[in-house]
């Protein structure tokens, strides 16, 4: 499917809009973001989202709204997983809640920059080398299963790439800088540990993305779609954790479902020349297994509460 520019520089003229307009108005001073905000904000973005999902069902067609929207949904099932380990980072630096929300936002400006690539690259290696497909589908399978036995929890920050990196090539202050990314002391300039933790973010991020690109361009090959289809996803993402962070150790059943998708999506790219699964199908699939994951974890909080209830009346 051609599209024209024009498609390109309107969606990157919203989004660079609604990012200014967030930071630039409605947040432009550090607080800490309610979850009546958070969820707000979740709802502008995925009205937003809809809204140009269905310029495109009318003026690009029915398939690549189909796409889209299969893509959103699936980037954002995948996202919650990411969720986990902002969590942790965050918790591990002690970083205040009311700064939290700018290095979120810097961060979506590098997601930008590293979806565009890694995605045009991946339609151009998969145009020229269709057996990549299978690699991409492997893997996607391999992480799935990962997935069950991983604990986000146990992320080692100490030890992290990116962290002994900056220790070994900056000057780091681990004073508190409030919201400040670089300080200068005696005379030199050092790195705060803010930017430390946007930059272990931003590592975070490109191990997400080795998950989510390959997933994405199983349901399409058409770079506009994949990529607005994951910008979306990613924009409502960092309004999602202050809704989400409070509830998420809730949804106890979340993993599971997300490596089901993984597996799902993996085996769809491995048979894709034998096996044509329909975009609707796939939507329908991932969009089950999620709400599936959701609701039986809610139920089975609520149950083991009444339980508790009832001993204690015991």
């Amino acid at each position: 499917m051609e599209v024209n520019l024009s498609w390109w520089v309107i969606f990157h003229v919203l989004v660079f809009f609604m990012l200014a307009l967030d930071l630039g108005f409605f947040n432009k001073k550090d607080h800490e973001i309610s979850i009546k905000e958070s969820l707000i904000w979740t709802f502008v973005w995925i009205f937003i989202a809809m809204c140009f999902n269905l310029a495109v069902y009318f003026y690009l067609g029915h398939k690549p709204a189909y796409e889209f929207l299969t893509g959103y949904v699936l980037e954002k099932s995948l996202s919650v997983d990411n969720i986990f380990v902002m969590t942790v980072i965050f918790a591990h630096f002690k970083v205040p809640n009311m700064y939290q929300h700018r290095v979120l936002f810097w961060g979506i400006l590098g997601a930008l920059l590293m979806r565009i690539v890694f995605i045009l690259g991946g339609v151009a290696l998969l145009a020229k080398f269709h057996f990549l497909i299978y690699i991409f589908g492997a893997f996607l399978v391999y992480t799935g299963i990962k997935l069950l036995k991983s604990d986000s929890s146990e992320k080692d920050l100490e030890n992290d790439f990116t962290v002994k990196l900056c220790k070994k090539f900056f000057r780091l202050s681990m004073d508190d800088h409030k919201e400040h990314f670089f300080v200068k002391l005696n005379g030199k300039w050092h790195i705060t540990t803010l930017f430390l933790v946007l930059l272990v973010i931003e590592s975070t991020d490109l191990v997400f993305a080795l998950d989510s690109i390959p997933a994405t361009l199983s349901v399409t090959r058409d770079p506009f779609i994949a990529y607005t289809s994951n910008i979306f996803a990613i924009l409502g993402l960092r309004s999602l954790y202050f809704a989400f962070v409070g509830v998420v150790g809730l949804f106890n059943y979340l993993t599971y479902a997300l490596s089901i998708v993984l597996i799902f999506i993996g085996c769809k790219m491995l048979l894709e020349s034998y096996v044509k699964i329909p975009t609707s199908i796939s939507l329908a699939i991932v969009l089950g297994t999620i709400s599936i994951s959701i609701i039986a974890s809610v139920v089975e909080k609520k149950f083991f509460r009444k339980k508790i209830v009832a001993k204690g009346k015991q």
